[in-house]
């Protein structure tokens, strides 16, 4: 970057032009004087503080004798007297001809600085990444503009500040730009400003400058004195936090000269590695808008930046470059939000002190509102975004400011002149909600992340947000706030405002620069520890003067004003009107009064009626809510505070009157079920009941029920309250004593129609005699009654009282009727029948006469003349009726007879009563039937007559419809069945069809049974027929005469005839039913047909001869001879078939049975058969083999040396094979083949022979193929064509690069032909990747939980170069632990991402930073992986690591020992602590380590209590034993020593602790000793061998519990499963059944699939067009196969309209295209996708042409809509949207013309109208065109299948979703099964004896070790879990040791090693 600001070019080294000698000084001289002078600098020796020796030195120097002076870069003159100031060794000076001359060519100034380059480049990573979890970017610009405002601070006008962000690619890399027109840097000043923490305290003097040490600046108001540019720190920090080298282009004021410095990474690195000076460098001095200097493409954008530089007289620039690639995408996304921090953080400095005020008026320019900060991103192809800081409206200050109703200035007084002035704003409540605004960095509302376990306080509109906001000199700190002081905190009592108040201020401190901060100015560092010091002083500030107040008196009052002042907390709701409250004393508050029905306050809403309770009012009143007050003429709902409401006090039947009250006087806390219980109380005194008593009795009980006439007895009454107490008279003497209280009785008939009122009376109480009802009697009327007891008030009678209804009672009673004293006869039903059982209903009537029914069962009697009847009782019913009466008797007619009957019913008064009624013949009993003989003689054929007659059960001839007297035959088959209707008369003839009984001989008996049908109660009647033989023919007969012998011919007989005979002498013959011939008469002779011949000679017939039959020629025809005979009495037939046989033979046929060509030289692969037929050509089957020898075959050409004729016994025929031809002319031939005297000809046709070379036509030539397509297809084989061509089409070469011989096979018919070899040369594809290629440092060790080395990947290529612009998300790096030396892929693998790029020059190489080496010590092996697409992996080599152990950090044994019980006995094992205990060394992950280390083991006891000394000693009376580590490992064995002290039953620690010399943090472990006496060592060991078997059977007990509750958990969510699908079944209408659940979704799956089926198989429109074979992936298809559409109207448009496209093929890529061309030699029309420019192409979610910016123009008609929405694609959707769009554009579908026209004339009102298709078949073109046949859609028959198919129906993928959850819906149902019974197993093979008996020995254990502890008297110091406690290793943490970066977020990966 360096040699960049010096031209582009690396510098020259300088010539010595004068010899240096001690004590002389260097400086360097550049002569600018022409532009054609020596560019390069002169290096100048001279004498010390020598003027004349340096002037003589210059002179020496100069190139020409023309007139100089001598300047310094920033122009000022050395002379003699200022030589010694400004001339110091190193100093770069100007030669001119004058001091304002302009520098014609640019030079470079050498500078230094200060020291690591590290801490400028790293500077603003490690300050700003220290940000609260906020993105610090914004901070760091904010440090570019501090140095921007201090620059302009002494500007007399705007003083503007830019910042530019470049990020338009085509001008260069991204670029950040900060630029203002403030003073200016010298050359020095921009020296001074490269050395870090240079503050402005402790630069050196710069006598060039205005000013030579920092002068404070005087106070001005929110300390906006610009002075913020402090430390010499913020400015470096942020340029390298931003990107990695930054520009400083500076020209100061008055000055010619514009200097460049250039700071960057890069050369800081090169400088390093060159071991060069690195705090060295050149300032490039140039003139104004010089940019020949920048030659790098990547700096293009400040050709730009240097050409604005012409008219600015002075000016900064800070350009930074190597923007980090995170940082740039921050400034894009989130351009509002940093934007809006930058306003926040300098909001009073562009907004003045009083900061943005919404109604402020506007201001002219000041000092503290003459600041424009303008932000612009540029960007390609965008427009640029530009901002204004003071244009920002949604910053917080702007917030705060904005929605404060009040403020509160105070001044704070700190020793040391420290002053802070602050401000207190208030937010009021408002509609119903707080305007205190949020910070979306900090959101008010309560969503921190906070810990479940800690209690969060509701802090109301601030939230968890402190009050004050802390500016420094007038720039915000942004990461300290004050949470408040103590006298503006919330009291811990009651104050004068509401606690909520104090969270609705927010506030600002602006403090001086006496206050430290931070040097990148986000912290305070002292700030509010000095303000909370007791010392300072908090003044008020009122109308800008100090005030020594009170603070916290002050500040309550004014919170207390606002909070009445501005709170607008109580909602007025449900407007009612303006009012006059005359109950104010004062005449003007009586009005106005604005009443509501309701408010919202706290949440909560009081409304009318509403029951309330008031607080801090005498007495406390309940009621409920009539209205509310609020003073103010308001009209609707409004916010306010204040406000009354008034109340009716309850309970209104004792308190009738109102009260008024503020609204704030309501209890809040108070339940409705408190005021309802109040109000209950006091509603007990009034009368609640009556009491009701019947002291003659008669007494009446609630719903009783009374015969008519029965009394009602005498009432007593007493009216009670709800204490039970008896009253006469309203309570109290408020509500009126005087009202005595009566009783009224009321006795109420209820009917449908009205109540009637009975009986009314009023009782009133004597005092001494209670409410008296007399005795009711004469209640007779029938119905439902209601005797009503009501409480009156004595003078009005009313009933009600206070709104409330007096207490009443109800006796509600029935009056029914009385016993029965007489009877009536009701309706019968006709008719009576003879026999037929009948009813007669009576009516009982009692005395009144009502109707009543029997009491007891009773006997009627039943009298009539000529009848005898039988009835039954009548028993006790509702219905009295005289059951099963039936009569006997003598009827003469069908039509009936009259009798009077009598009905007598003993025990009633009028018992009495005669009916007449009509009796008419029975039902049918018998039948009769004529004649009365038994036997009947009938001939066979004939029909009989039967007279038949029904009668009842008396004998009286009867009808009933439906009466069929049916007959039938029984003896033989097919008889017929006779059937006659007796319904009118009851008799009839019964006969029917003759009877007829086939191939009868002699006389034969059958029965006649007669019944009646439908009627099984009468018996049927038989009768004997006997059958006679008929004299009709009932034979025919047929005779062939064969020389003097006749041959019968039966029917259906076969007869073999020669072919072309004749058959004569037919014989004919008739037989009757006795076989009696039958004479043929000429009568007969007519009836007699045959079917061989239309005429027959009569006479030979009556002589018995048939006419003859004629034999067919041909053996396949067969001749089917039928006669018949047809009589009015029979009909027969006789029939035989005549089978022609062959002839002798007469002729030969030939047959070629398949092809008739043959290759020369080849035989003839069909055969030839020959065949010997007769005259009529039927073959003749006589032949045999020996026929063979007399055929021959002869033919021009013919070779008969493989000739050869063989006899086909099956087929009777001669076969002749091995037919071929000598060397001849090709074509047709003639073979002649004779038999005897017979000959046949065939032709065959003659062609070339087999082939023999392979020769190529129009091979192309290839001389390079590129690897990148694969060999597609493999295995090509071909087949030639009619003219023995082979096309072998398109095929891809994959190989490895370099020369290949492609060698092409043929063959034919097993023989390889000679073939050519083609030479391929194959290139490699740089875009292929072949291999990964890891570099990582492979010399440390991998360390368990460490972190691994950085891994570098890169993708390569065929040609070995690196493939870049990979997506980083394609390369993962994989991990596992390898098992019995396989290293091939496990299923459980890690897998990793790579980190993020750091540098882009880094492109093509993706890093694996930071990742976390496995805890667990083994060999593992690495993997990185390259996903190429879905399917196919590249991986690289595996590397095998070894990780070992970390350090040691615990001291474990191999296994825990038993708890050793010793004592001090003699006996050695007794005295035996440890023995063979091995401690080995662990790591952090309990991995065996310290195999190289070497020290010891020391082994003390102790005991857990401190106190105690006396302690056991090891053998030899020591305190501490040594042991040897060795490997990290160490051998332990301890005895105690004999007489060792120690307390007897007490429990000691054993402890072992480590001594290594490399040990840094001390550990160990501890073990558990019981000091007991030699009798109770063997209980110890009893108790250890108990809990060991104990520990085995709870593990077991746990691992079974375990595996019952995972397979509980499976069938819970194996039942969670089945209830969901069911539950998605249910949604599609399945409903299924709860048993047989299996069987049904299998049934209903194949009815479902059946249904798909019969759905996808139903007829639909469909593309008849072929289909382009998709032998390349990148070919479609034909258009009109891309698309349907199910609308037949459509279809039919829009294939019309696209008819010349429809059989195009679309293809992805143009050489595709150009391969189909190229096949079908230009006949195909082809279309590639990647030649359509696709930016014209319409976007598919446009609205149609009327609808615009989201309102309707005018409103269609026609239902239009785009035609490319009428389209579905069954694949390739975004291909096919690209096709469609191009084709159809905006085409618009409507319904007809007229529409369309209508249309189009009111779109081209607002736009262009596209084309326009009717659904009629009319189009209109987009330029408006119509009409004629070129605009007309042709029917659809007529498109000749080019149209679009129609889709699916809807209906199948209905069935599709149905049959896919009726297949998981089984699966489920299955699983679920599956798992109850594994749980069930499981569940029983628990309750086995085995289980059992386990169960019952632990439990039995347990016992016993509870004993055995009882017996050893373990002390109760150490329970059980601290025992176990102190079984457990000591492992002591080491604190210490660092955590590797980004430990934190590797957790979840290192738990997969564990």
């Amino acid at each position: 970057m360096a040699a960049a600001a010096g031209g582009g070019r690396a510098p020259r080294r300088p010539a010595l032009l004068t010899p240096r000698g001690n004590g002389d000084r260097t400086v360097f001289l550049f002569d600018r004087r022409r532009e054609q002078a020596d560019p390069d600098e002169k290096v100048l020796r001279y004498g010390k503080d020598n003027y004349r020796a340096f002037r003589s030195a210059v002179c020496q120097v100069r190139a020409s004798d023309e007139k100089f002076v001598i300047t310094t870069t920033n122009r000022k003159e050395i002379t003699e007297d200022n030589f010694s100031d400004l001339v110091r060794d190193g100093v770069t000076l100007y030669l001119l001809q004058s001091v304002d001359q302009m520098l014609l060519l640019a030079t470079k100034e050498r500078i230094d600085f200060l020291p690591h380059y590290d801490t400028l480049v790293k500077s603003g990573m490690y300050e700003y990444y220290a940000s609260e979890g906020q993105n610090p970017l914004p901070f760091a610009l904010a440090e570019l503009i501090d140095n921007s405002l201090s620059a302009t601070s002494r500007n007399t006008g705007i003083r503007s500040i830019q910042i530019k962000l470049l990020f338009d690619d085509s001008q260069g890399k991204p670029a950040v730009a900060v630029i203002d027109n403030g003073s200016g840097m010298t050359s020095k000043q921009l020296n001074n400003w490269a050395v870090y923490r240079l503050s402005k305290f402790t630069r050196q003097g710069d006598f060039e400058s205005d000013h030579s040490g920092y002068v404070r600046p005087l106070p001005v108001p929110r300390s906006l004195n610009s002075d913020i540019s402090y430390f010499g720190v913020g400015g470096k920090q942020a340029v390298f936090f931003v990107g990695q080298s930054a520009r400083m282009i500076s020209k100061p004021a008055a000055s010619q000269d514009v200097h460049e410095l250039v700071l960057s990474k890069e050369d800081f690195e090169k400088k390093e590695k060159n071991k060069e000076a690195i705090y060295t460098g050149f300032i490039q001095n140039r003139k104004p808008s010089d940019s020949t200097h920048i030659t790098s493409d990547d700096e293009r954008f400040l050709h730009n930046l240097i050409s604005e530089e012409r008219d600015k007289e002075s000016f900064t620039a800070v350009v930074i470059t190597g923007v980090q690639p995170d940082h740039m995408q921050y400034l894009k996304n989130y351009f509002h939000l940093w934007t809006r921090q930058l306003a926040h953080i300098y909001h009073y400095y562009i907004h003045g002190p009083k900061g943005n005020e919404a109604n402020a008026v506007t201001k002219d320019i000041s000092p503290f509102n003459n600041i424009d900060i303008q932000i612009s991103m540029f960007e390609k192809g965008k427009v640029p975004k530009i901002v204004n800081l003071r244009e920002i409206k949604d910053d917080m200050q702007t917030l705060y400011i904005n929605t404060a109703a009040d403020s509160f200035e105070f001044k704070a007084h700190v020793e040391e002149e420290g002053i802070v002035e602050g401000i207190i704003r208030y937010h009021p409540f408002l509609y119903d909600k707080e305007t205190y605004p949020d910070d979306p960095c900090f959101p008010s509302r309560l969503n921190d992340d906070d810990d479940d376990d800690c209690f969060i306080v509701e802090k109301g509109a601030r939230g968890k947000r402190p009050i004050f906001e802390c500016f420094w000199n007038g720039r915000l700190i942004p990461y300290t706030t004050v949470e408040d002081f103590d006298w503006c905190a919330p009291p811990k009592k009651r104050g004068l405002a509401p606690i909520e108040c104090y969270n609705r201020i927010s506030g600002a401190l602006f403090t001086n620069d006496k206050f430290q901060v931070s040097t990148n100015k986000l912290t305070f560092m002292d700030l509010e520890l000095k303000l909370k010091d007791k010392n300072t002083l908090f003044t008020r500030i009122f109308n800008g003067q100090e005030q020594r107040m009170k603070i916290d008196r002050e500040f309550a009052l004014w919170l207390k004003e606002c909070h009445e002042k501005y709170d607008k907390q109580i909602k007025f709701t449900v407007f009612k009107g303006i009012t006059v409250r005359s109950d104010i004393p004062s005449k003007r508050m009586q009005s106005p009064w604005t009443t509501y029905a309701a408010i919202e306050w706290d949440g909560k809403t009081y409304k009318t009626g509403q029951l309330v309770k008031t607080t801090k009012t005498h007495p406390i009143f309940y009621g409920s809510i009539e209205k509310f007050f609020l003073y103010g003429d308001h009209d609707g709902d409004i916010f306010a505070t204040g406000g009354e409401v008034q109340i009716a006090l309850e309970p209104q039947a004792l308190y009738a009157e109102t009260k008024i009250i503020p609204i704030s006087k309501l209890d809040r806390t108070v339940s409705d079920k408190v005021v309802k219980k109040y109000i209950e109380d006091e509603m007990a005194r009034l009368p609640d009941k009556l009491s009701v008593t019947w002291p003659e009795g008669d007494e009446l009980l609630p719903n009783d029920t009374r015969f008519a006439g029965t009394p009602i007895g005498a009432l007593r009454i007493e009216i009670l309250n709800k204490k039970g107490e008896a009253m006469q008279k309203l309570p109290g003497t408020s509500h009126g004593g005087s009202k005595k209280l009566l009783v009224e009785l009321k006795v109420i008939l209820h009917s449908p129609t009205e109540n009637k009122e009975i009986i009314s009376h009023i009782s009133q109480h004597g005092g001494k005699w209670p409410y008296w009802f007399k005795k009711m009697e004469n209640l007779q009327k029938l119905g439902n009654y209601s005797l009503k007891l009501q409480v009156v008030l004595n003078e009005s009678n009313a009933d009600t009282y206070a709104g409330r209804p007096l207490p009443s009672k109800v006796f509600k009673f029935t009056i029914v009727e009385g016993k029965p004293q007489k009877f009536l006869v009701g309706l019968l039903e006709l008719p009576f029948r003879i026999g037929v059982p009948f009813n007669i209903p009576l009516e009982l009537q009692d005395e009144f006469g009502h109707p009543t029914h029997l009491t007891t069962r009773l006997r009627p009697i039943l009298e009539a003349s000529g009848l005898t009847l039988k009835h039954e009782d009548i028993p006790v019913a509702t219905k009295c009726i005289i059951k099963g009466v039936t009569a006997k008797g003598c009827i003469n007619s069908c039509q009936g007879k009259n009798f009077n009957l009598k009905i007598t019913l003993p025990g009633l008064k009028e018992d009495t009563q005669v009916i007449k009624i009509r009796l008419q013949p029975g039902p049918p009993r018998q039948l009769k039937v004529k004649p009365d003989s038994e036997i009947l003689k009938i001939e066979n054929g004939t029909a009989f007559p039967f007279q038949v007659e029904v009668l009842d059960e008396s004998g009286n001839i009867t009808a009933q419809p439906e009466l069929i007297v049916h007959c039938k035959f029984l003896g033989a088959s097919d008889l017929p069945v006779y059937s006659v209707d007796c319904s009118n008369g009851g008799t009839n003839i019964l006969t029917g069809p003759v009877i007829h009984v086939q191939n009868i001989k002699k006389d034969q008996m059958l029965k006649a049974r007669i019944e009646v049908l439908n009627c099984k109660d009468v018996p049927p009647v038989e009768k004997i027929i006997k059958l006679l033989p008929s004299s009709h023919v009932a034979r025919l007969q047929v005779l062939s005469m064969n020389g003097q012998k006749a041959l019968q011919i039966k029917h259906q007989d076969e007869i073999t005839c020669v072919a072309g005979h004749v058959m004569n002498k037919l014989i004919f013959q008739m037989y009757d039913e006795a076989e009696r011939e039958i004479p043929i008469t000429a009568a007969a002779a007519e009836k007699i047909k045959v079917n061989w011949t239309p005429k027959i000679d009569r006479e030979l017939l009556m002589q018995g001869l048939l006419p003859d039959v004629k034999v067919p020629t041909s053996v396949k025809d067969v001749r089917y001879c039928l006669i018949t005979y047809l009589d009015e009495h029979v009909s027969l037939e006789s029939a035989f078939t005549v089978r022609p046989v062959p002839d002798e033979p007469k002729h030969i046929k030939c047959k070629l049975k398949g092809s008739n060509t043959l290759q020369m030289g080849e035989e003839l692969q069909s055969e030839i058969d020959v065949m010997i037929t007769d005259q009529f050509g039927n073959q003749v089957q006589t032949v045999t083999s020996a026929c063979v020898n007399s055929l021959g075959v002869s033919g021009p050409g013919l070779d008969k040396s493989n000739l050869k004729v063989t006899w086909q016994e099956s087929t009777q025929t001669m076969k002749v094979k091995g037919i071929r031809y000598k060397p001849c002319l090709l074509g047709s031939k003639e073979l002649c083949f004779a038999w005897r005297e017979f000959s046949d000809f065939i032709r065959v046709n003659l062609v070339a022979g087999s082939p023999a070379k392979l020769q190529f036509v129009d091979w192309p030539e290839l001389e390079k193929v590129s690897s990148t397509v694969l060999i597609v297809p493999s295995n090509l084989q071909h087949k030639t064509d009619d003219t023995g061509r082979a096309n072998l089409g398109v095929f891809s070469i994959h190989a490895p690069r370099g020369e290949h011989i492609l060698q092409l096979k043929a063959s034919y018919n097993m023989a390889i032909l000679d073939c050519l070899v083609i030479t391929i040369k194959v290139l490699p594809d740089p875009e292929k990747p072949v291999c990964l290629n890891v570099k990582y440092d492979k010399s440390p060790s991998f360390p368990a939980g460490g972190t691994f080395p950085d891994f570098m990947v890169s993708v390569l290529s065929e040609d070995d170069t690196i493939i870049k612009n990979i997506n980083p998300a394609r390369i993962s790096m994989k991990m596992w632990e390898a098992q019995n030396s396989r290293v091939r892929t496990p299923i459980d693998v890690t897998t990793f991402s790579c980190s993020k790029v750091k540098d882009d020059k880094e492109d093509g190489f993706f890093y694996f930073r930071d990742k976390v080496v496995p805890e667990r010590v083994g060999t593992y092996i690495v993997q990185f992986t390259f996903a190429m697409d879905k399917t196919n992996m590249l991986n690289s080599e595996q590397i095998i690591v070894e990780v070992v152990p970390n350090d040691p950090v615990r001291l474990l044994p191999d296994s825990l020992p038993a708890t050793p019980a010793v004592s001090n006995v003699r006996a050695l094992t007794s005295r035996t602590l440890v023995k063979d205990l091995y401690l080995h060394l662990m790591d952090e992950y309990n991995n065996h380590t310290g195999l190289d280390l070497v020290g010891r083991i020391i082994a003390k006891i102790k005991s857990p209590n401190e106190e105690d000394i006396e302690i056991p000693q090891f053998q030899g009376k020591v305190n501490t034993v040594e042991f040897p580590l060795e490997s990290g490992s160490a051998e332990i064995n301890l005895v105690l020593a004999e007489d060792s002290p120690g307390r007897d039953s007490t429990e000691y620690i054993l402890v072992f602790e480590p001594h290594l010399p490399a040990l840094k943090t001390p550990f160990g472990t501890i073990l558990s000793l019981i000091y007991k006496q030699q009798l109770m060592a063997t209980l110890t060991r009893e108790k250890d061998q108990l809990s060991k078997s104990i520990d085995l059977y709870r593990k077991m007990f746990d691992t079974t519990n375990q595996l019952v509750a995972e397979m509980k958990c499976q069938v819970k969510e194996a039942e969670t499963r089945e209830a969901l699908l069911r539950s998605e079944l249910k949604k599609h209408q399945i409903e299924l059944p709860p048993t047989n659940i299996l069987q049904y979704v299998d049934s209903l799956l194949k009815k479902k699939m059946s249904e798909q089926e019969g759905v996808m198989k139903q007829p639909r429109r469909t593309c008849t067009l072929p289909n382009y074979p998709k032998g390349n992936q990148d070919i479609l298809g034909k258009i009109a196969h891309l698309a349907q559409i199910e609308d037949n109207e459509a279809a039919k448009v829009i294939s019309w309209h696209l008819a010349s496209d429809m059989d195009c093929v679309v293809t992805l890529t143009t050489e595709a295209a150009r391969s189909i061309f190229d096949e079908t030699q230009g006949r195909q029309q082809v279309l590639p996708l990647d030649s359509i420019y696709k930016k014209t192409l319409p976007d598919w979610s446009r609205p149609l042409p009327h609808l615009r910016n989201g309102r309707t123009f005018f409103r269609p008609v026609g239902n239009p809509v785009f035609a490319r929405d009428l389209l579905t694609f069954p694949d390739n959707i975004e291909h096919c949207q690209t096709v469609f769009g191009m084709l159809l554009g905006d085409t618009i579908i409507i319904d007809n013309l007229d529409a369309a026209n209508h249309y189009r004339k009111e779109v081209v009102k607002i736009t262009h109208c596209p084309t326009l298709l009717t659904r009629e078949g009319d189009r209109i073109r987009s330029n408006g065109k119509f009409g004629g046949l070129q605009n007309k859609a042709p029917p659809m028959d007529k498109l000749r299948g080019m149209v679009f198919g129609a889709p699916m129906p809807k209906l199948y993928s209905t069935f599709s979703g149905q049959i896919d959850l009726l297949q998981q819906y089984r699966a489920a149902v299955v699983k679920l099964d599956n798992v109850n019974k594994d749980l069930d197993l499981h569940l029983q093979s628990l309750n086995t004896p085995e289980m059992q008996k386990k169960k019952q020995e632990l439990a039995e254990q347990e016992k016993s070790l509870k004993l055995v502890k009882q017996k050893l008297g373990m002390t109760p110091a150490l329970s059980d879990k601290g025992a176990e406690s102190l079984l457990q290793p000591v492992m002591l943490d080491i604190s210490d040791t660092p955590i590797p970066p980004k430990r934190m977020r590797r957790e979840t990966v290192k738990k997969l090693y564990r």
